[in-house]
């Protein structure tokens, strides 16, 4: 069981029943270009023929001696600007349409989404995706729309429940990193997702919730993000207050995939947070993801028990495979 902890997935189905239920989600618009527009905001990206074809899928699984993929829904289409009630619904139809393409083919792993922009109704969903089967969730960096922040204290209630559910809660960069300099050079996904996301991870780190809510298994992406490499720093803002949450402490208590393309960082990511925390991943099917994720494993000189856990072990656990 070779297993990849970090995929999208949109199921055909589910675009097909959102058209048909336009109406009960009057805050969500669908662009004559086939992407959407929440409560007026910027049109998303058009939903991709790769992030909907199975088959596509499978082939490269095989093609990478992969097989199981855990997936996730595709952080465009989140949602996290439109109001709280809409936003429940939004998510159990999503979650209803990942469940269902897992028992069209169980090699795929669902990931929940769950209504970020109200901790309430994210911990009451956060409970039925996990009675559903999901062993956790994937969720976006900026709740509430631009700006917002994963330690705000209105999202006590989701975190409280992931920490009670042992959910994997796999943080994930959004669409729109708020940075308008990323926007030029192919920089919003070379740079603007890892900043997005060492931003947000850090504020997780420093409020306290990394170990407060242990029981949740935090998953930072993009091999971290950045964050390892600029520990020192991390360490020595937190020495100049006591009020801090440790950085090293927080780095180790946390999970990461191995999509940092280069055998060296890899490596030095393994050095810092122990070879027992990183997961093969891909972010399959986006180009700027690692097409061929085993082979940065193998280049990184792991010995052969480390890459049967990165391969393997890791990620059956805490994925509940």
């Amino acid at each position: 069981m070779i297993i990849d902890c970090h995929g999208h997935m949109v199921p055909p189905p589910l675009l097909a029943e959102i058209k048909g239920r336009a109406a009960e989600f009057p805050s969500v618009h669908i662009t004559e270009a086939g992407g959407f527009s929440f409560a007026g905001g910027k049109a998303t990206r058009p939903v991709a023929p790769f992030l909907q074809n199975a088959q596509q899928r499978l082939d490269w699984m095989d093609k990478n001696g992969i097989t199981h993929q855990v997936v996730g829904g595709w952080l465009d289409m989140f949602g996290y600007e439109i109001p709280a009630s809409e936003g429940v619904a939004w998510s159990r139809l999503m979650n209803q349409h990942l469940k269902a393409a897992q028992a069209a083919q169980p090699r795929f792993v669902p990931l929940a989404s769950v209504p970020l922009q109200d901790g309430a109704a994210a911990a009451e969903v956060l409970t039925e995706a996990m009675a559903m089967g999901f062993p956790g969730v994937m969720i976006g960096t900026q709740p509430k729309g631009v700006g917002g922040v994963l330690d705000d204290p209105s999202l006590d209630p989701f975190w409280e429940m992931a920490d009670k559910t042992g959910a994997a809660v796999f943080i994930h960069p959004v669409f729109e990193s708020g940075d308008n300099r990323v926007h030029d050079y192919g920089m919003a996904n070379a740079v603007g997702r890892v900043t997005d996301t060492m931003i947000a991870v850090s504020r997780l780190i420093y409020s306290g919730h990394v170990l407060k809510y242990r029981g949740a298994k935090v998953i930072c992406g993009i091999g971290g993000s950045g964050l390892p490499f600029i520990l020192g720093r991390l360490r020595t803002n937190a020495a100049l207050d006591a009020k801090l949450g440790d950085p090293e402490a927080s780095l180790k208590a946390m999970w990461y995939d191995t999509i940092l393309q280069d055998a060296r960082a890899l490596r030095f990511l393994a050095d810092t947070v122990g070879a027992d925390r990183l997961m093969l991943g891909s972010d399959y099917p986006f180009p700027i993801g690692d097409m061929a994720p085993r082979k940065v494993i193998a280049e990184a000189g792991f010995s052969a028990a480390e890459t049967a856990a990165m391969e393997t072990g890791i990620a059956r656990a805490l994925f509940r495979l």
